[in-house]
């Protein structure tokens, strides 16, 4: 459809999706607010739901892996305590005093087996999540891809491409993301926190009791510090954002902004642009940067408070030197999974919000359902009745009203009008990629809304003004017609469309690869190839909006004649600006406000000196150029 004809749609977002790095590098949905989490959150346990016995599985090899790893600094401990008495026996000079090590042999191989038993544990666990979230990844890409498809146009005219491409690729990844490798993690954490406190518990609650005291003087100590550095980092996000802003302005624009000699000023702008993201990330890896040092440092007085009291309790007898060994190695440990509790928790947050994105996606209205008494139309003639067709993109504003039309087989109409006058608009209706408010379409005597969309949408051929073209060969791109065509009928229509000369011309002719903006080709060449798949397709009616805008005036001459031969015998509908390319329509249609104001042939609508004829003078001059 014309770019110039679109009607600004309501609710439609300025801008996509971008995603973000918080502190500590964990992805984050920026600007994002969870509406409803526990909805959402229920909502995605019911993809996991199929997979529970999976996930019990998970559950069990995670405490297993982590109860095998926290028994190790006990055992350990064991062995030094071992070690040590046999030498003090021997330095007390005791007979038969030695040292036991088969003992310690024992041990450490008992020690090694556990951590090998442990590691296989986790392996096994990580094979069953990655299995479970990618396949929960799969369940959901296959639901929103089904999901565009039912969707109807005013989805995509209301909602930028980048916020869907954003639901459809980085939400989901995230979500899958954290189902690989948080979920574990958060067991694995939780499981090892629990174990960690009941083994320093077994071997001194005093010293137990000074470990969850420094661990909480840190956080307290902590916790401002992570508030303030939040806010650089949201504003070096913002910063960041408004760089690539400018920088993708910048580049997409470059030669608008050499044309005008505007370098300097996109420069001053980028330099102050740049200078805030300087500031802000310098203050935000600042204050992050303190985190550390200050949690080492309470973390260090609460060791060494340990080794004191711990150095006390040795000489008296209360506990072994091996248990304060272990004992400093599980208080070490201790911080890490609290640590790693709190981001899993600031992902599941952005996890949360994610995920409501693209169930928001799948909840979005589709488009009305088919009838269920279907009838299909095998041979089209091409009679296109609009009986009092109402339609509106809002409820209470209607943009056509009362439109009555009647285009006989065969007939080429062209419709015209000012930009938002609705002649866009007219075409989605007539394939549907809008339901009417009122009245009736019919092609042949038959209700479009009595066909199924596959069947009316077949009828059409479109060659649109805004060409369309993906990655793949130009015979490729030209069979997208018709997948079935041989190599000569798509030599024929492109030559029927005048852009066989130019393929011949490129390094690989028909073979040639077209990249994913097809920009190894001009936009007058990239014309043509859309024309020749509409002629291959050779459909019952034709849409061509300003078809050859894009193209030279002695090419235009060109496809005009090729248009003239595919239109013949088929209903056709053209939009049209350049009011010279449609004198010869066996209908003109004069829109404005969404109402046909004038209809009638080119020389009926110029002697009637209104609309039209204002449109045509406007562009040619006053004087009518002799018949």
């Amino acid at each position: 459809m014309s770019t110039s004809d679109k009607h600004p749609r309501p609710g439609g977002h300025p801008g996509g999706f971008r995603p973000g790095f918080g502190p500590g590098g964990n992805m984050m949905v920026q600007g994002a607010k969870i509406k409803d989490f526990k909805g959402t959150f229920r909502r995605l346990l019911t993809y996991l739901q199929p997979r529970r016995l999976h996930l019990m599985a998970v559950f069990l090899t995670a405490i297993l892996s982590t109860i095998f790893l926290i028994v190790g600094p006990k055992l350990m401990g064991k062995v030094t305590t071992k070690l040590f008495e046999g030498a003090m026996m021997k330095w007390k000079g005791i007979p038969g005093a030695a040292i036991d090590f088969t003992y310690i042999k024992n041990m450490l191989l008992l020690l090694v087996g556990l951590y090998i038993i442990s590691a296989l544990f986790s392996y096994v666990q990580q094979y069953i999540m990655s299995d479970v979230s990618q396949k929960v990844v799969y369940d959901l890409r296959t639901e929103v891809s089904e999901k565009l498809s039912r969707l109807p146009l005013k989805y995509y005219d209301e909602h930028s491409h980048g916020d869907t491409l954003s639901r459809v690729t980085n939400d989901i990844d995230t979500i899958g993301s954290t189902l690989q490798q948080s979920i574990t993690q958060f067991i694995t954490s939780i499981v090892t926190i629990i174990g960690i406190i009941i083994m320093m518990l077994t071997i001194s609650p005093v010293l137990t009791l000074i470990s969850v005291v420094s661990i909480a003087l840190s956080i307290f100590v902590l916790k401002p510090i992570m508030l303030r550095s939040q806010k650089y980092f949201a504003n070096q996000q913002k910063s960041l954002g408004q760089l690539n802003g400018h920088i993708e302005e910048m580049y997409t624009g470059h030669q608008i902004i050499k044309a005008f000699g505007h370098e300097e000023k996109a420069k001053e702008t980028f330099d102050e642009v740049n200078e805030k993201l300087y500031d802000a990330g310098w203050r935000a890896q600042f204050i992050s940067g303190i985190i550390m040092p200050l949690m080492m440092f309470v973390s260090n007085l609460g060791y060494v408070f340990i080794c004191i009291v711990g150095g006390i309790y040795v000489t008296k007898g209360f506990i072994a030197i091996g248990d304060i060994q272990a004992f400093i190695q599980y208080s070490r440990q201790f911080s890490q999974p609290i640590t790693q509790t709190a981001n899993i928790a600031n992902i599941i947050q952005s996890t949360i919000a994610a995920a409501e994105r693209v169930f928001e996606l799948l909840d979005e209205q589709e488009e009305v359902k088919e009838a269920t008494n279907l009838t299909n139309l095998p041979t089209v003639k091409g009679h296109v009745v609009f009986e009092h067709v109402d339609f509106g993109y809002k409820e209470a504003a209607l943009l056509i009203q009362d439109m009555n039309l009647d285009v006989k087989p065969g007939q080429i109409v062209a419709i015209v009008g000012p930009t938002g006058a609705g002649k866009t608009t007219l075409i989605n209706l007539l394939m549907r990629f809008y339901e009417l408010k009122g009245g009736a379409i019919t092609i042949d005597g038959v209700d479009t809304r009595k066909l199924s969309r596959e069947n009316l949408r077949a009828m059409f051929g479109m060659v649109l003004q805004d060409t369309w073209l993906f990655n793949g060969t130009i015979r490729e791109n030209i069979a997208y017609g018709r997948l079935d065509a041989t190599d000569e009928e798509i030599r024929e229509a492109a030559k029927a469309a005048y852009a066989d000369h130019f393929i011949r011309t490129l390094p690989n002719g028909y073979d040639t690869v077209l990249n994913e903006d097809a920009s190894n080709i001009s936009q007058g060449q990239r014309q043509l190839l859309t024309i020749a798949r509409a002629i291959l397709a050779d459909p019952a009616i034709m849409i061509l909006d300003e078809a050859t805008s894009s193209v030279d005036t002695r090419t235009e001459v060109h496809i005009q004649k090729a248009m003239t031969t595919l239109m013949q015998g088929r209903t056709s509908f053209v939009i049209a600006h350049r009011l010279s390319t449609i004198k010869d329509a066996d209908l003109i249609l004069v829109m404005n406000q969404g109402t046909v104001i004038e209809q009638g042939t080119h020389y009926e609508l110029l002697q009637q000196n209104g609309f039209y004829a204002d449109l045509y003078n406007s562009q040619f001059g006053e004087e009518e150029p002799a018949m």
